[in-house]
């Protein structure tokens, strides 16, 4: 059964699907069989595996259409993707009528959870529904965090919302850890803010860090990964390099 986590900030900017896209990637090309799951109505997981964002049937289909999952999956060299779009955009109106709107995401999941070792979800930057949906979908939550002074605020806001989510609908979530991005070693504030979320979240913070890298910006214009794009670049060796610690913490998935 493969582990499902949430990659989730509701501060936009971050990295997140960048870490999204470039982590699920580096891991294929360590031998897991990933899913990326773009829960993003910009759809730009979708577009950063190269794949066209009005492609049918999409996530929308398959958590308001009744469309099996597997039937929106698309493979892709780098990881197989669930894509999105615009249309995703209208479903935190949709579900709120409907039952069990908040497991819609991880009901469907259940149909190719064993096919895989580790799906990502890349969920909005917003508190919302469907980022609630993502959340219960979960087993863990892994969260990019920009090294500045404001990401340490929404940092506190996110776990408030996480905790009610564990709470309430998802006893089994767990923090799997956050990824440093948009690191500058030679900025004190990049250093002062590595420091203070380590202080706050002691033994969850990646040792790999994410520097700031401009190979990380162009890739997704080109449709590929980071680690195709220019895997000489920084920030190919930074996403190769969370991959490998990434699988120290969960080495049974992958080892079957």
């Amino acid at each position: 059964m493969g582990k499902s986590i949430a990659v989730v900030n509701q501060k936009g900017g971050v990295g997140k699907t960048t870490s999204c896209v470039n982590l699920a990637a580096a891991l294929t090309a360590q031998g897991a069989r990933v899913l990326v799951c773009d829960f993003d109505p910009q759809g730009n997981a979708t577009s950063g595996f190269g794949l066209d964002k009005t492609r049918s049937p999409s996530v929308y289909d398959v958590i308001l259409g009744g469309v099996p999952i597997s039937k929106a999956i698309v493979p892709t060299k780098w990881a197989d993707v669930a894509p999105s779009n615009k249309a995703l955009s209208g479903a935190t109106v949709e579900l709120i009528g409907l039952e069990r709107r908040e497991f819609r995401l991880r009901d469907a999941l259940e149909e190719v959870k064993d096919r895989y070792d580790f799906l990502f979800i890349d969920c909005p930057p917003s508190l919302e529904l469907l980022t609630l949906d993502g959340l219960c979908a979960a087993d863990a939550l892994l969260v990019p965090v920009q090294c500045e002074y404001y990401a340490l605020e929404g940092l506190s806001d996110l776990l408030y919302t996480v905790r009610l989510a564990k709470q309430r609908l998802n006893p089994a979530l767990e923090l799997e850890g956050v990824v440093l991005t948009m690191y500058d070693g030679r900025t004190n504030l990049s250093l002062q803010v590595a420091e203070e979320v380590k202080r706050h979240l002691p033994g969850k913070v990646y040792a790999s860090v994410i520097p700031r890298n401009v190979r990380l910006s162009e890739a997704p214009s080109h449709g590929v990964p980071v680690t195709v794009y220019d895997p000489l670049s920084r920030g190919s060796d930074a996403y190769v390099a969370l991959a490998k610690e990434f699988l120290t913490k969960n080495p049974i998935a992958v080892q079957k």
